[in-house]
Parts: C-alpha cells; structure tokens; sequence
C-alpha cells in the first residue's frame, strides 16, 4: 500500500517514533513523511500524527482512510493535550482511540481503542515514551486489519480540553510539592518547564528522576 505520514510540527516530540515507524513500515508499503499539507500525494492511507492543524477535506480526498490517534475516550477529551489534563485530573489509565479523520474537530468513527497505564511516578519523557509505543502499535494494528476493520460510530456527549498555555506550567508557592506533582510530572524541562515567581522574579523549575531504571 500507499502510506502517507503527515506532521505538520517537524519540532513535534512524536518525531523519533514516526521514524522508527516508516523504517518498520517501508519493510512492506511505499511510505511517505511529509510536513505540509500541500506536499501530500494520492494513496491508501494517511496516518496524521502530532498535527496541530485541522486536515481540509480537499486533502483528506487524496486518501482512502486518514488515520487519528488521539489519547482520550471519544467523543470525551476532545481537543488539545488530552494526556496532560487527564493527568492533571489524577488518571493513570488514559485511553487512547484510533480513528477516521474528519474536517469536524476528532469527530470521525473509531477503529480502535486501547489504554496508556501509569503508575504515578513518570515524569514527561516516560509518558510520552508510553504514548509513542502505544501510538506505532495501533497503527501497525490498523494497517494489518485494512480495509476490513469494523468503525463504530461516536456516541456520548463530547467534552473539550483547551490548548495548554506557558501559564498552565506555572507552580503556587502557597501550595505544597505533592499536590502539584502531577503539573510536574508533564513538564517539559525545555519546550515548557515549570516555574514559579516571586518578588517580581520568574524560576524555572526543571525535574528529572534518579535511579529511575531501578524504581520502575
């Protein structure tokens, strides 16, 4: 088959693992990773990865099957940063759903839908690591069942997640670690660390675990 990857952040962090998913997929399919919409061709599938952009329907047409992975229960979670706000809210079983794209906002039927599981103490990079895996994995899934993979239709009331902001990384002093380990722990020490102010200064929080092979 014809597999078109588009990203359309080339800065994205899914970066590496799109890498390591041409090198398995070009085994089998002709592959194709492009960063702009405009540079997408006719093919089978398009796999839309860590695009910060809604696809037109002019570009969706080139494709047989455009291809989401989005980390919430839709039709809940839809929006920005899912991951991060469900880790927010104190979950460590977020789910992850494979769907159809569509020009309507993570609106699209279902294909797939599977569970990123953590226990508490990731930081950033550990998460996103899971994510990663878990997000080639369902992908290799769908391209082995395609085109004879059951859809099901969205159905529930739809919930949305705003887009996370600088300001969302910002620590209270009048608030202990603990309870606001969970912002932490989705910080990024160089995209968006934590911080905090005081008397008129701004501090850079960055975390990193030690010995973290042994305490998994």
């Amino acid at each position: 088959m014809k597999i078109s990857i588009l990203t359309d952040n080339p800065q994205s962090w899914i970066i590496p693992y799109v890498e390591k998913l041409k090198i398995d997929l070009s085994l089998i399919h002709e592959v194709k990773h492009v960063f702009e919409m405009s540079k997408l061709e006719l093919g089978d599938i398009l796999l839309i990865l860590s695009c910060e952009k809604i696809i037109k329907n002019e570009f969706l047409k080139l494709h047989k099957s455009n291809i989401v992975v989005h980390p919430s229960k839709l039709p809940k979670g839809k929006g920005w940063s899912p991951l991060a706000w469900q880790i927010l809210e104190g979950s460590n079983c977020i789910p992850v759903t494979l769907f159809e794209a569509s020009e309507d906002l993570d609106s699209g039927p279902i294909y797939l839908i599977d569970n990123i599981i953590l226990k508490g103490h990731e930081l950033n990079d550990e998460i996103k690591d899971k994510q990663g895996l878990l997000t080639i994995k369902m992908i290799k899934e769908y391209i082995n069942k395609f085109p004879n993979i059951e859809k099901i239709k969205q159905v529930g009331a739809e919930t949305f997640y705003p887009r996370r902001l600088k300001k969302d990384s910002e620590l209270d002093l009048n608030r202990t670690i603990k309870e606001q380990f969970s912002l932490l722990r989705i910080s990024d020490n160089e995209r968006y660390p934590a911080y905090f102010t005081y008397n008129g200064f701004k501090y850079i929080i960055k975390i990193n675990k030690e010995n973290s092979e042994n305490n998994l």
